[in-house]
This record gives structure tokens, C-alpha cells and sequence, in this order.
């Protein structure tokens, strides 16, 4: 299991994202803090306890200081707990000071539980990317790792694939415990099975969906897509 500390100064929105943490697969919430002081005591003691905590949802304005001040002062005191910056906070400039401090992701408020779940799994599948020991056995492999990270870009979809389509047919799939066809799908999204397909496909290129084979009473086959879960760990 992946254990995530959520960080943030208003209860409500706190509450809203340890609910969403708790519905990913291969995630638990080790705590949920509203200051700095709270996030690095919760941190130090799970470190002595032999069981340090994985990830950071890390508002960046905290009553007691700043998100990347506590990301600084984490890496100081060797903290190895990687961070997810949520925040309001769109300044360019901030955003490049959250990379020098190591935040792995940049997710804007307001967001929704289907943002967040894709920025875990993508989380997810980078830490398994990279778990195995020894060297890369070259630069694709470490580039396959930091790219799994990053949201494919909607605007540069293929021709003929619109984002809002996208984002109904992953909505759809992802909230399908059992898989979908595409005939399912489509008709779960208000699109053609055929159109289904395609966006169906693209999840599958991108690493988003996995299909296999469903085999019914007779004929062929029919395909079936799942969305791919974060693993356990």
C-alpha cells in the first residue's frame, strides 16, 4: 500500500481529499494535518516508527508557513516522502519553485476526484517503474519513468479526438468495477460504439486502460476494457 498524508488548512476540502484517497485502490491515508508543524510531527513519527509515509498532499499556504518551506525543511531533516502540491496558487514562478523543492505534481484547486485519482495511478505506476534495484539499462527507461507522471496533453490528442469526449468515456470506464465494451461504453457515454472504440483505444495507448478478451456463449470473442488501478504495495 501507498500511505499519503493529506495537508490542508480548511476541513472541509480536507475531508473531500482523504475521501478521495480512500477510493483509490493500492492507497491509504496515514493522516490528515492543517499546519506545518502537524504535517513534520506526523512525518517524524512515522519515520520512527519504521513506517514512513509514501506521499504529500501538500496545500502550499498553511496557517504557520509555507507548503515549500516544509518541503525544504523535509529534505533537510532526509525525509525521503514525496510531494503532491494541491493549490490555488497558478503564479509561474511558484510553480517552477515547487519543482526545485522536489514536488512531483502541481494540481490546481479547485480539482476533481477523478483528477486526483489520475495523478495517483500515475504516481503509482511511476514508483513501480522504479522499483526495481540496481542501474536503468538506459535513458528510454528513465524517461519512461518521469513520464508516466505527467497528464498527456489534451490539446495535442489525436486528430478527430476531442478532450471532453475523452474525459466522459474515462469517466465512464473508471467508474466501471467490471470493464466495459465498447458498445457499453459508448452508450454509458452518449457516444456510438464505434466512437467509444476509439477513445477506448487511445486509453489503452496512453497506458490508462488495459483490454482482454471476454468470451460470452457463442461467436467471437468481444473486447473488454478496464481501467488500469494503481497495484498495491
Amino acid at each position: 500500500m501507498i500511505d499519503v498524508l493529506v495537508v490542508e488548512d480548511d476541513p472541509v476540502a480536507a475531508a473531500a481529499h482523504t475521501l478521495y484517497v480512500q477510493r483509490v485502490p493500492g492507497f491509504r491515508v496515514a493522516g490528515t494535518v492543517h499546519t506545518c508543524a502537524d504535517a513534520l510531527r506526523l512525518l517524524d513519527r512515522a519515520r520512527a516508527a519504521g513506517t514512513p509515509v509514501d506521499l504529500a498532499l501538500l496545500d502550499l499556504y498553511l496557517p504557520d508557513g509555507h507548503g515549500l518551506s516544509l518541503c525544504r525543511t523535509l529534505r533537510a531533516a532526509g525525509h525521503g516522502t514525496d510531494i503532491i502540491a494541491v493549490t490555488s496558487a497558478r503564479d509561474l514562478a511558484m510553480v517552477r519553485q515547487a519543482v526545485s523543492a522536489g514536488v512531483v505534481q502541481y494540481l490546481l484547486k479547485p480539482f476533481s476526484s477523478a483528477a486526483l485519482n489520475d495523478r495517483l495511478e500515475r504516481y503509482a505506476r511511476y514508483r513501480d517503474t522504479l522499483a526495481r534495484t540496481g542501474e536503468a539499462t538506459g535513458q528510454d527507461e528513465v524517461d519512461q519513468a518521469f513520464a508516466v507522471l505527467r497528464t498527456p496533453d489534451r490539446s495535442a490528442l489525436p486528430k478527430g479526438l476531442s478532450a471532453p469526449t475523452l474525459e466522459a468515456v474515462a469517466t465512464v470506464l473508471r467508474e466501471a468495477s467490471e470493464g466495459l465494451s465498447s458498445a457499453a461504453a459508448g452508450a454509458a457515454a452518449g457516444v456510438s460504439r464505434i466512437t467509444a472504440r476509439r477513445y477506448l483505444e487511445h486509453l489503452v495507448d496512453t497506458g490508462l486502460a488495459v483490454r482482454e478478451p471476454q468470451y460470452g456463449q457463442v461467436g467471437r470473442p468481444e473486447l473488454c476494457y478496464r481501467w488500469r488501478v494503481a497495484s498495491s504495495r
